[in-house]
């Protein structure tokens, strides 16, 4: 999303945490194979028990799941995983009061947005020695590149999950009103073709076919032609832009999307109360008021987004894939520095990358009773006969987050290629050339705050084309300048440059 950081933290998560895994697994060979020590047999010694800290609900079912793991940790790693789930509105907080009271703590889920804080906080250890010795799972899962993408001065203090490693951003459109005015989806490849098609719908069905992709988000947040470098304040256009920062908001190109925005909303093509709607997308899509909505999307995700809306929807792509920093530390596992055991710490993370059985259990459950395998199907699973999401002693379905979702079972009813298909989107997605980069905002915090908060006030009406930018733009931006965006932008540049020149890019 293209908020700043004033939006909480938890905030984030709890959005994360709506997120379901799309399921799959298109590799035949069993990554239960693997040590987790880089091929060598498991190392003597006792067995230590490792606290593993992750954002979620406690389902019923979670000791099962733990004994099951510890069945095979115990034998590869010599240790034994205590599982500690935390809710998503109370994981800031409790991680917080975990680490600061030196709790016993020794892997832990990374968001995104709170990653470059706990570095500068030194609550994470960094991981690069580590990962030479016990992490060639890792390294061979993430790959390089989107590994580099970790690192902050230099070094790596946490590991992106295997998943979506970047985003394609375009248009979600339900099918019945597609086939109903047989509009080629295809053919939909810029906002102008786009605007054809909400001017039939909205001329065929009398209601406003466009709706925001979530409460809270603008219909620029998933349109975006720039990279955030973070937050927004201060981007990339294009992704590259020869790694030179501009104001997002002075540009001719974001300048034009308001004034579109603002015409669609006078032609009714917007829902008129985007700017102050709480109702969900699926909502307002099973109510019969809403028919498209902006998102960044990845291979399967029309039949994700599919079955949270409960009828079937189609994409059209508008911007192609990148990967940028955001995309690729959304989601990470890291080392506290509370840990006394980081060795094995790093073994059972790379048995989360590297071990098939180990993702499943921690994705699905037990064979048997959470799950059964499909008929004639490898790595196509399905509930056992009585058992259903809502039934299930173990429903946590967030591959996303453990580890190597590559190495997950698909659900029936999802492409079961679905994993070879999200790896190709991957290696083929642009990188932006400031993919590694992170921001630190410590030095311009006083006018971060401030900025920020007049990005609160002035972006949502904007960008839902509720006001008249040719009126309000110029007022926002004059007081983006009194706040200090200047400042904040040449703080940037500075901290890029030195990046570029650290990592020799040119």
């Amino acid at each position: 999303m293209k908020k700043s950081l004033a939006v909480s933290s938890a905030l984030l998560l709890s959005i994360a945490l709506t997120l379901s895994a799309c399921g799959g697994n298109n590799n035949k060979n069993s990554g239960s194979e693997n040590t987790g020590t880089n091929g060598s047999s498991a190392p003597s010694g006792k067995v230590e028990q490792l606290t593993v800290a992750f954002p979620s609900t406690s389902p019923k079912d979670l000791q099962l799941i733990e004994d099951a793991i510890n069945k095979i940790t115990e034998q590869k790693i010599q240790a034994r995983i205590h599982l500690v789930p935390i809710s998503g509105g109370e994981w800031v907080q409790q991680t917080n009061l975990m680490l600061t009271s030196n709790e016993k703590l020794d892997l832990m889920f990374v968001s995104g947005a709170l990653y470059n804080s706990m570095v500068s906080k030194e609550q994470l250890i960094p991981l690069d020695e580590l990962l030479g010795k016990y992490g060639e799972g890792i390294k061979t899962a993430v790959g390089e590149d989107y590994l580099s993408a970790a690192k902050v001065n230099n070094q790596i203090y946490a590991i992106p999950t295997v998943r979506d490693m970047a985003a394609d951003y375009g248009i979600t459109m339900r099918k019945d009103l597609i086939d109903k005015y047989n509009i080629d989806t295809g053919a939909i490849k810029t906002l102008d073709d786009l605007s054809n098609v909400l001017k039939t719908i909205k001329d065929g069905e009398g209601f406003a076919p466009l709706i925001p992709s979530s409460p809270g988000q603008t219909y620029l947040d998933n349109y975006l032609f720039y990279d955030r470098l973070g937050d927004g304040i201060g981007v990339l256009p294009g992704y590259d832009n020869g790694l030179k920062v501009v104001n997002l908001y002075e540009t001719q190109e974001y300048k034009d999307l308001l004034s579109r925005l603002r015409d669609w909303y006078q032609q009714g093509y917007i829902m008129k109360d985007s700017a102050t709607n709480k109702t969900t997308t699926w909502e307002l899509i099973k109510s019969n008021k809403g028919f498209a909505y902006f998102a960044g999307m990845k291979p399967g995700f029309a039949e994700q987004e599919s079955q949270a809306a409960g009828t079937t929807l189609v994409t059209a792509e508008l911007l192609p894939a990148v990967a940028m920093t955001s995309t690729v530390t959304g989601a990470m596992w890291g080392v506290p520095v509370n840990t006394k055991l980081e060795d094995k710490a790093v073994q059972f993370l790379n048995l989360m990358y590297s071990d098939k059985d180990i993702v499943n259990l921690l994705d699905w459950g037990i064979e048997g009773t959470h799950y059964v395998k499909a008929q004639g199907e490898e790595n196509v699973i399905d509930y056992p006969a009585g058992v259903d999401a809502a039934t299930t002693g173990y429903n946590m379905p967030l591959g996303w987050m453990f580890g190597n979702q590559f190495l997950s079972y698909v659900m029936k009813g999802n492409d079961p290629d679905i994993w070879s298909k999200m790896s190709e989107f991957n290696q083929a997605a642009k990188r932006s050339k400031a993919l590694g980069f992170g921001f630190d905002p410590t030095p311009v915090k006083t006018e971060y705050a401030a900025v920020s908060n007049v990005i609160t006030q002035y972006e949502m009406p904007l960008e839902t084309g509720s006001v008249d930018p040719e009126k309000v733009l110029p007022e926002f931006i004059s007081k983006l300048k009194a706040a200090g965006i200047d400042k904040i932008i040449a703080e940037k540049q500075k901290q890029l440059d030195a990046w570029a020149q650290a990592n020799s890019v040119q």
